[in-house]
């Protein structure tokens, strides 16, 4: 199953230095629960769709990350990995945003796909969203609209064999 794992440049360092990042994870995939709403919202919305918007959750969950890791860039982070279906199941908490998984199993350098990342013109952004992002979370509209200046930068996607390389331009 493929996952969209919310991260940032100090976890991607961890992945590369280490060649895994030790589990368990919350993660986001198409889940059930992420095609239903879509069925009602979207009905035309195809997979590919579909695996963007768990792509966007991890993209909204890695600016909490980003919140407590002062180390670490001011660029959202996603990882984007294969594991075995076995080692994924739905959070059952009704609060939790549609799609979250949670991911039993280590995820390896050798499952990553891809791993999408903010460009720098996205960091002043990013760095006023972090600032308000639970704020956005608990319903204030002017984080959110602080959010979606940041949401609205596209990641760049990066091939797995590019991170290393990548960590060291930034």
């Amino acid at each position: 199953m493929r996952v969209y794992l919310p991260a940032t440049t100090s976890v991607l360092r961890t992945l590369v230095d280490a060649g895994r990042l030790a589990g368990p994870h919350t993660a986001f995939a198409v889940t059930p629960g992420l095609r239903e709403f879509y069925a009602v919202s979207d009905a035309g919305a195809d997979g590919e769709e579909l695996e963007y918007a768990a792509l966007l959750a991890a993209a909204r969950a890695s600016l909490r990350l980003i919140d407590i890791d002062p180390t670490a860039a001011r660029r959202r982070v996603v990882v984007a990995a294969d594991v075995p279906d076995a080692a994924v199941s739905d959070v059952e908490d009704p609060g939790a945003d549609r799609g979250a998984v949670r991911v039993t199993a280590d995820i390896a350098l050798r499952d990553v796909a891809s791993a999408h990342i903010d460009g720098t013109d996205a960091e002043e952004d990013v760095r006023a969203a972090v600032a308000v992002v639970l704020e956005a979370d608990l319903g204030s509209d002017e984080a959110q609209f602080v959010v979606d200046q940041a949401e609205g930068h596209e990641l760049a996607w990066y091939a797995s064999q590019e991170i290393g390389t990548l960590l060291e331009l930034l």
